[in-house]
């Protein structure tokens, strides 16, 4: 007899998300593993570690929420505050590209931090008064969906919750996790996250209150460390929780870091400048220099080319 080869592609371990199934359950779920996409964007700046903390928890909300999208467009997941952090945004397309950004005062950062007496205080500390959105990009030819709800919680899971059930009155479920991990090489940042929604019930299914509360049950069983563990597949941690019934997951998406900054883009950008702002901008080589605040990207133009 010989021995043949399997020749089925080996799903990635990480850079995914995927859809699952709860057999027999009228609820549906997705869920995230990052390892190099998010470490790739929080190391484009020196983030303070909670503030790398807050964008990779919307890195891995962003993705869980993006993937279920049914059209080619991007999901702009957003938190803004009067806080030490002014905003933290993430940007998903649907080809599975994220790219995100944070904006925060280091003093009054130290504050919440000496004040709250650890080093990672959650997103109400980090964001203070504000709202957390949503936007919805179905393209030029389409009006974007936008909502709004105010930042409630410690984690950005919550605030993702609270809109859940005010915007779309669907019962959700959502778990962020975030840390490093020694790779041998030096420490490098992960993230992980699980969703899971109710389905309503109908004539076919009946009342899906009961299953909706047993589902919640297992879920809150699911560890932080076990969400940004490199050894653990996604598809093992899922048969954890859900191994009595059985959990089908359904064929993951990769997922990579892409800043859509291009030369074209940022020359566009300073046309709408006036030319004595313009002019401003020029330095004493005589370049202009514009840094994209996402990627971190220099670019170099020419006053010509800067309008």
């Amino acid at each position: 007899m010989t021995d043949t080869a399997d020749t089925r592609p080996v799903p990635p371990a990480d850079d995914l998300v995927a859809t699952f199934q709860i057999e027999g359950w009228p609820v549906r779920g997705r869920i995230v593993r990052l390892g190099d996409a998010v470490h790739e964007i929080l190391t484009r700046h020196d983030y303070p570690e909670a503030v790398a903390n807050l964008l990779g928890e919307a890195c891995a909300l962003a993705a869980l929420v993006g993937s279920s999208l049914k059209f080619d467009g991007r999901l702009i997941v957003q938190a803004q505050g009067d806080g030490p952090v002014a905003y933290v945004v993430v940007d998903y397309d649907t080809e599975g590209s994220l790219r995100g950004y944070c904006r925060y005062d280091a003093e009054r950062l130290e504050q919440v931090q000496a004040a709250a007496g650890f080093t990672r205080p959650g997103a109400k500390s980090l964001l203070g008064q504000g709202v957390f959105i949503m936007t919805v990009d179905q393209g030029p030819d389409m009006d974007r969906y936008q909502g709004v709800t105010a930042i409630e919680g410690e984690t950005l899971a919550l605030c993702a919750e609270q809109y859940f059930a005010q915007s779309e009155q669907t019962p959700t479920g959502i778990r962020l996790a975030v840390g490093q991990s020694d790779t041998g090489s030096g420490l490098t940042w992960r993230a992980g996250g699980l969703l899971i929604q109710n389905i309503a019930g109908d004539e076919t299914r009946g009342d899906t209150a009961d299953a909706w509360v047993r589902a919640q049950a297992l879920f809150e069983t699911t560890g932080e460390d076990e969400l940004i563990d490199p050894a653990l597949p996604a598809e093992t941690l899922l048969w954890r929780l859900f191994n009595e019934d059985g959990v089908r997951l359904f064929e993951p998406k990769p997922l990579k870091a892409f800043c859509r900054c291009s030369l074209d883009r940022i020359t566009g950008v300073l046309e709408s400048f006036s030319l004595e702002e313009r002019q401003a901008m020029v330095e004493d080589d005589g370049m202009v220099r514009v840094t994209c605040e996402y990627c971190s990207r220099v670019y170099e133009l020419e006053p010509p080319q800067a309008g």
